[in-house]
């Protein structure tokens, strides 16, 4: 369906693709994986044709529908959030836009005299709209944006008073109501809840379309796809299977190119040395000469090209004393709207709390309410003795000094450090090189969450709360955060959408929900294995 051919592309002065090839067939399901800045984006964008390869081609069959999803969605306003869906619903769409101006015309009085061919016109746009499915688009959008977590007054209410993150998901409900023959989805899984990423993950794998994604999130990709295209110094090497073999088969893959490079070198300086021996001696001339030949033709083996992901080691924390959190009575309502009434809850030291819920339930609140950020309207909340916290919440990221580089708000925050242990942080949150001298204002949203975590972590707390840490994270990222946090010695109460995080670092769960809110002891592997779901209220 889709056909890379030895592509090369540059950017400025950073090579994406030399002579890169690689194919999506009809019905395959493939992930996307490569480093930030990689080039998995200026893919999509040549597949669509925003951009071109600077050689070879990208071709795409003929009669073939492709919906691309980025995380750059454009303005939405002044409809509503089905109405902004069904827009985008392919040929349907058109055909329902036709259907509306048709009708407009039909009581216009300016255009009685064109009446009957008005009518004609609207029998045979009403048939085709039949037969496209029409009548049922608008029940299916709303099923759509109900997997994706929309309530009525959402779905009804004006789009433009939707935040970014709602307004991703509209533009992705976009493209699932479309089913083109190929999807092209640029992290789907960022801003969702793990109620609307499970939800996702059945819908993708029911599509029965070609699918091409990348995606931060290993379960959600290893759950969906059955290959792997890589994207490593400017090559798109392709695996069959999920992301768990490709890792795998990488793995072995440098162990084996590892394995052929230390005995060719070993080959190399054995040979080498006999020409260092002999190539004084006349009596040796013709071997001497045999050998240089040799090696003047041999194919030189490259060692792996392994990525550099520095670890993150936590400093030690003081030790807190062993009640750190105690809710006691505790209520909070917005509006009409009760979140907790007469709620009780105790949190000790070396405790990891993930908080589960459907959306609004109340998960960011009680981690508000714990850091300070919202006050209860009855009851307690108190913090136990030489208890020291950090706070990772997205409004955390409002603080940032946007004159300033990323280098001068860590020398700033932390002015005892010295340059080698900061510029090490830095390195660890993806910021290396010249990157420390970008300032805070050109950063993402993901930069920034990355920079606000480097700076929370680096002078350790002994309790951690966290609401989403993970969003924006890139794989290796992602994984050297679960590492260093599997170390912490300290507290932890956390929401997260990512089940690898949930699963490696839980071991409590709290599971709020429309019946009460109940507590698990083991974490979230525990959670699932006992209640058959992996949300609330969701089977698995």
């Amino acid at each position: 369906m889709i056909r890379i051919e030895n592509i090369s592309k540059q950017l400025s002065h950073r090579i994406l693709f030399i002579e890169a090839s690689a194919a999506l067939n009809r019905g395959e399901k493939i992930g996307l994986v490569g480093p930030n800045g990689a080039g998995k984006t200026s893919l999509f964008r040549m597949i669509i044709g925003h951009e071109q390869p600077d050689e070879g081609q990208v071709s795409v069959d003929k009669g073939v529908s492709i919906g691309y999803f980025s995380q750059d969605v454009g303005e939405m306003s002044g409809r509503s959030a089905v109405a902004e869906v069904m827009d985008g619903a392919g040929p349907v769409s058109e055909v329902a836009a036709e259907l509306r101006e048709l009708e407009a015309a039909m009581v216009d009085p300016d255009r009685m005299d064109e009446m009957d061919a008005i009518i004609e016109r609207y029998g045979e746009v009403q048939a085709r709209y039949e037969e496209l499915d029409g009548y049922a688009l608008d029940g299916r959008a709303r099923e759509v944006l109900a997997g994706l977590s929309f309530s009525e007054s959402m779905m009804d209410g004006d789009v433009g008073a939707l935040s970014g993150g709602w307004k991703m998901r509209v533009a992705l409900a976009r493209i699932l109501l479309m089913r083109p023959d190929v999807m092209l989805l640029d992290e789907p899984s960022n801003h969702l809840d793990l109620e609307s990423l499970i939800w996702l993950e059945q819908f993708l794998k029911g599509y029965e379309g070609a699918l091409l994604m990348t995606s931060h999130d290993r379960e959600f990709m290893n759950r969906i796809v059955n290959k792997i295209i890589e994207i490593d110094a400017g090559q798109l090497n392709s695996y069959s299977g999920d992301y768990v073999f490709y890792e795998g088969q990488r793995a072995l893959n440098e162990k084996h190119q590892q394995s052929q490079f230390e005995r060719q070198q070993a080959m190399l300086a054995k040979e080498i040395k006999f020409i260092e021996r002999f190539k004084a001696r006349a009596s040796h001339a013709s071997q001497v000469q045999s050998r240089v030949k040799k090696l003047e033709k041999i194919d030189r083996v490259e060692p792996p090209k392994r990525r550099q992901v520095v670890a993150f080691e936590f400093q030690p924390a003081p030790r807190s004393g062993e009640d750190v959190i105690n809710l006691k009575g505790v209520s909070k309502r917005y509006g009409d709207k009760v979140i907790y009434d007469g709620f009780d809850f105790m949190v000790r030291r070396r405790e990891r709390w993930c908080i589960m819920g459907i959306n609004g339930a109340g998960k960011s609140t009680l981690l508000k309410l714990v850091a300070g950020d919202s006050k209860p309207d009855d009851g307690t909340v108190s913090i136990g003795a030489s208890v020291k916290m950090g706070y990772f919440a997205q409004h955390a990221m409002d603080v940032l000094d946007g004159d300033m580089t990323i280098f001068e708000m860590l020398e700033t925050s932390f002015p005892r450090a010295g340059q080698a242990p900061l510029r090490a942080l830095a390195g660890c949150f993806g910021f290396s090189g010249d990157d420390i001298d970008k300032r805070v204002r050109v950063l993402s949203g993901g930069e920034k969450a990355r920079l606000v975590m480097a700076m929370m972590l680096f002078d350790p707390p002994n309790l951690l709360v966290l609401d989403e840490p993970t969003n924006h994270l890139d794989l290796d990222t992602k994984e050297m955060l679960i590492k260093a946090l599997s170390q912490f010695e300290g507290t932890m109460l956390f929401v997260s959408h990512d089940r690898h995080f949930l699963g490696a670092l839980s071991n409590r769960v709290l599971e709020i929900t429309p019946e009460g809110v109940f507590q698990y002891g083991g974490g979230y592997t525990e959670y699932v294995e006992r209640t058959g779901h992996e949300a609330p209220g969701l089977r698995s």
